[in-house]
């Protein structure tokens, strides 16, 4: 099994800052193969930043001298090809600056942007159509978790996204799990049993149609191996723990050693 291991800057680095992390990772993992095998790692930049990040790892793994096995992602992208959408950017935008996935549905953009289920589906259809993978994400809030409605929110959530698709476009589809009381600065790091039911759901919905179930929420390199121990999870979507270069390379070691050894 490819377990998924990646991170989203936010609204964090610089150009600066993020060339220097993009040049550290491609020498890492050029000098340290290990650290991919059985692992896909990815990493989702500013906009700003993109194709920077891009021309430091290398366009694909094969070309020499880049990251080996890293993909690319955008923070998000607009459903239209083009048009008068001031402020945002295309799928075909990001691909060109280098993306090879973009993230859809954040809690972030659902609270502070507006972005519903319609859209989120919109986006999802959008990537497909150019080739992308759509990482879709997913979660409750504390409110609807303590209510008991968990399970139903994640599905509803996940099936207005992914609804219409053919099999063959779900399994280039990737979910992230990320309950709203477990992400940000204020999060609070999930236990594994408050776990097992969301990706039991989740699993037997989608565990052998799309191409994998991340789990994102207060990760950090000392929950993250049991985390991986979750019958369901298939990777991490990790965020301050990783924005630093030696955090997500100790957090690809964590990922990568059963496959390694």
């Amino acid at each position: 099994m490819t377990r998924w291991i990646g991170t989203s800057w936010k609204m964090n680095k610089t150009l600066a800052e993020a060339r220097t992390y993009a040049r550290g990772l491609r020498e890492a993992l050029s000098s340290r193969p290990e650290l991919t095998e059985g692992v896909q790692p990815f990493i989702i930049p500013p906009h700003t930043a993109l194709a920077a990040v891009a021309a430091e790892i290398g366009p694909s793994s094969s070309s020499p001298g880049s990251a080996p096995g890293v993909l690319l992602g955008a923070q998000n992208a607009h459903w239209e090809d083009s048009g008068a959408w001031t402020g945002e950017v295309s799928v075909p935008q990001v691909a060109d600056a280098g993306a090879s996935l973009v993230e859809i549905g954040h809690s972030e953009r659902r609270e502070h942007f507006g972005e519903t289920v319609e859209t989120t589906r919109f986006k999802v259809e959008a990537a497909l159509r150019h080739g992308l993978i759509p990482l879709l994400c997913i979660g409750e809030s504390a409110q609807v978790r303590q209510e008991g409605g968990a399970a139903g929110f994640l599905l509803d959530q996940a099936r207005g996204a992914l609804q219409g698709l053919t099999e063959e476009q779900l399994s280039r589809v990737l979910i992230a799990y990320e309950p709203i009381w477990a992400i940000g600065a204020q999060g609070r790091p999930a236990e594994v049993d408050e776990l097992l039911e969301p990706f039991d759901v989740l699993h037997q919905e989608y565990g052998d149609r799309v191409e994998a179930l991340l789990y994102g929420g207060s990760v950090t390199p000392a929950n993250a191996p049991e985390l991986l121990t979750i019958p369901g999870v298939e990777g991490l979507f990790i965020g301050r723990a990783a924005w630093s270069l030696q955090g997500y390379l100790e957090l690809l070691q964590l990922a990568a050693r059963p496959s390694a050894a």
